[in-house]
């Protein structure tokens, strides 16, 4: 009989049974009264008796702890399963002594650090969002590390392969799940490993895309997914460097999702809405600070509330422009040489008096305070 449809028989039968509690009382004394059939303890010597002992308490507890994988387990094995694994063969893989040779003889890569990599913006500026990474914070491969990354994540693959055809469609046994497990954990470890060492990537090939009519985000998502693929994809016995492949994949995956888009758009037209334009809130907010602040410097130079002297306000006026006849609101700035010729000193002295005028100014405007300012009707 086959040994693995007879566990899943008796499984089966196990089920039928009324349900008792997992390392219950009741399940306890079952498993104890199994154990006492296989292993007497009657007779011989109270040496062989203690360590008949011992056995007997070491299977009823592995028997009582030992049971099916949770959940998690059940449903990551039930997705491994589901398709044959692909991998990137090597000739390496089929040699005698591989496991060891691939995992024991090559001393483990760093892991890199990506907290720096926030793709996604505030203000729209595509430049400003897309931070570069710290230094000593990305890991920069050579090619042997690269193709000994790429060798233990394929090997990992190769295994779950192996095991696949070894199966054969049929249900595994328990220690079977465990190395499939084991074997997709080193798979997914390396596989994530190898992006995060390459982010750095995505972004530089985002930067140098000109589709204007893109949005930075949608473009690093598609270049994610890209680098992705290019990892599985990606066969390291033909000697290129990792780069080479992921970015022209990444590339590609920028043409084809601005072509989608370009279908897309052509498809379903729609009319300019400003609605649908991002705010400049944070724009016009700053612009209508900096007004404010520069009326409030005209009003005090015009109403000399800093006891600007008279050579002083000239200076101010002629250097930038402001004079309290309406009709000449707007005046031409002059350089120091120029306002040195109209008030007859020199163009370092014009400085000075200019410093010294600026200095009165901004102590008088830290001390206009919110209380101090008079109330605007709205009316």
């Amino acid at each position: 009989m086959d040994p693995v449809n007879s566990k899943y028989s008796q499984d089966a039968k196990r089920k039928a049974r009324p349900m008792i509690g997992r390392n219950s009382p009741l399940e306890r004394r079952s498993i104890r009264s199994r154990i006492d059939g296989a292993l007497p303890l009657t007779g011989g010597s109270n040496k062989t008796t203690q360590t008949l002992g011992r056995l007997k308490k070491t299977a009823i507890n592995s028997m009582a702890t030992v049971g099916t994988l949770s959940r998690k387990d059940e449903r990551a094995i039930r997705l491994i399963l589901a398709k044959t694994q692909d991998y990137m063969d090597s000739p390496e893989f089929h040699k005698r002594g591989a496991m060891k040779r691939i995992y024991k003889e090559h001393p483990e890569i760093g892991q890199p650090d990506v907290s720096w990599y926030q793709p996604l913006m505030d203000d729209g500026l595509a430049s400003k969002s897309a931070k570069s990474p710290k230094k000593g914070s990305s890991v920069i491969l050579t090619a042997p590390q690269e193709r000994v990354l790429f060798l233990k994540f394929n090997f990992a693959r190769f295994s779950i392969c192996e095991i696949q055809t070894a199966l054969n469609g049929r249900l595994p046994d328990l220690e079977t799940k465990r190395e499939l497990l084991k074997w997709n954990t080193i798979a997914t470890q390396y596989r994530e490993q190898i992006a995060e060492t390459n982010l750095a990537l995505v972004l530089a090939m985002a930067k140098r895309s000109r589709m204007t009519d893109v949005d930075f985000a949608d473009l690093v998502g598609e270049g994610n997914m890209a680098l992705m693929r290019s990892v599985d994809k990606f066969d390291c016995e033909r000697g290129f460097k990792f780069s080479t492949y992921a970015c022209r994949a990444i590339l590609k995956a920028f043409s084809r999702h601005g072509m989608k888009m370009s279908r897309y758009r052509q498809r379903f037209p729609t009319e300019f809405d400003p609605a649908f334009e991002k705010s400049d809130h944070l724009e016009t907010t700053r612009a209508t600070h900096t007004q404010e602040c520069a009326e409030e410097v005209k009003h005090i130079v015009l109403n000399n509330d800093a006891d600007l002297s008279d050579v002083e306000l000239a200076v101010i006026g002629h250097r930038f422009g402001l004079s309290d006849d309406k009709a000449q609101e707007i005046r031409r700035t002059l350089t120091l040489e120029q306002v040195g010729q109209i008030i007859g000193v020199t163009k370092e002295r014009v400085r000075q008096i200019q410093n010294k005028a600026l200095a009165k100014i901004r102590t008088t405007l830290e001390e206009v305070t919110p209380s101090e300012t008079p109330a605007i009707s709205p009316n």
